[in-house]
């Protein structure tokens, strides 16, 4: 990785791999963000790349962007060269075809996110507020300079939006629906939270499963071995194969963050006489259980409400963990006690007309949004005060 001096203290460069940065620069990096999570470690990011789920052969070419102080990594930014919009969450087609039908390029773009995992988290991971702006600066400039049509940061942390609308950054608003832990001590304590009618249908699609003798086995990362990877991603796969899509993760990725990050991982298998049926993957810290994906092999009423989240939530309640995201939107979780909760993304598009036209129609989607989540709240589950 070439460095190139940008003032008397710091010095720029582009990684295309995480290894030309080096895991201990990067996890040392990331003790200083609060907001960090386990999607940003090396571990995670690396497994990625290695295992080719997010290349250069997928479309998702990396293109980290880093600051240097002397040989210290004091900024960085997980930023990809992306030939298509698969695998992002926040869906910007009607962009690219708008772009088309007036003869530009919309691709390549530059984006900021972690491939295939619509998780909130840092984005421009910085050592203080000048290196912040920083790694801002060189974002636009790379986009105004180079042969990109726009760059994209998806799912920054809360605290990072009012720079990113500052450096000039068009925000975006989305929702997505969280489970909070209000110091349940156990799963009963938590439908008592509910309204009557609610805590009725989840008791009636528990009781679906355990009659039909489904039973859970959980499985620690540092205890999960090669067969349980093997069905879990068979698991997986049948997901995709029901919705008519190729799958975007192999099972060298599942695999590898099975060796190197065991301690955020937790496995959750449904059994039936004696066969695994069904399996979900968490991933987690001491704050947040993140549900990223279920499957299984035989289909029963109510199991995946019970695999991929009631199981979840048990996990949550046991381990004393505050929140349970719950993944990419999905309003009937509301049911089943989550609540909506806003995200954001931010865009930068070099062409002034349609930086133009996209503003206004956030400004209308927004509005759009903020609709929306009154009326979701309409519908809160839980039991109203009086």
């Amino acid at each position: 990785m070439e460095l190139v001096s940008i003032d008397q203290y710091y010095r720029m460069g582009f990684a295309s791999s995480l290894s030309d940065i080096g895991q201990e620069q990067w996890d040392n990096l990331l003790k200083s963000d609060p907001s960090a999570n386990p999607f940003l470690s090396y571990a995670f990011l690396h497994a990625l790349h290695s295992s080719g789920s997010a290349s250069a052969k997928t479309g998702w070419y990396p293109y980290y962007l880093t600051i240097w102080q002397d040989k210290t990594l004091v900024g960085a930014c997980p930023l990809y060269q992306k030939t298509h919009s698969y695998g992002e969450y926040v869906f910007d087609w009607s962009w690219a075809q708008a772009y088309q039908q007036h003869g530009l390029p919309y691709y390549p773009k530059l984006l900021s996110a972690i491939p295939f995992t619509p998780v909130t988290g840092s984005r421009i991971i910085a050592s203080d507020s000048t290196v912040r702006n920083l790694l801002l600066e060189s974002l636009k400039n790379l986009t105004l300079s180079g042969d990109f049509s726009s760059c994209h940061i998806l799912f920054p942390d809360e605290n990072q939006i009012t720079p990113l609308k500052n450096a000039g950054f068009l925000i975006r608003a989305g929702v997505q629906f969280h489970w909070q832990n209000a110091q349940h001590s156990d799963f009963d304590s938590f439908l008592n939270t509910l309204s009557k009618k609610k805590r009725k249908n989840i008791r009636a699609e528990r009781k679906k499963v355990q009659e039909l003798g489904i039973v859970f086995s959980h499985i620690q990362g540092l205890d999960a071995n090669e067969e349980d990877w093997l069905f879990f991603k068979r698991c997986y796969d049948a997901t995709y194969e029901n919705h008519h899509s190729k799958p975007y993760l192999n099972l060298e990725f599942f695999t590898q963050i099975g060796r190197t990050m065991p301690q955020h991982i937790h496995l959750i298998f449904a059994i039936k006489d004696g066969k695994k049926i069904a399996a979900s993957l968490l991933i987690f810290n001491q704050s947040k259980v993140y549900g990223r994906y279920w499957g299984c092999i035989e289909h029963y009423p109510c199991l995946h409400f019970e695999t991929a989240y009631y199981q979840a939530i048990e996990f949550c309640i046991q381990k004393h963990i505050q929140t349970f995201e719950g993944g990419a939107q999905g309003e009937h979780k509301m049911a089943r006690g989550f609540l909506p909760q806003k995200t954001a993304s931010a865009h930068f598009l070099k062409h002034p007309e349609f930086s133009n036209a996209v503003a206004n129609f956030l400004q209308r989607e927004t509005n759009g949004i903020e609709l929306y989540l009154d009326d979701l709240n309409e519908h809160n589950p839980y039991k109203q005060s009086t």
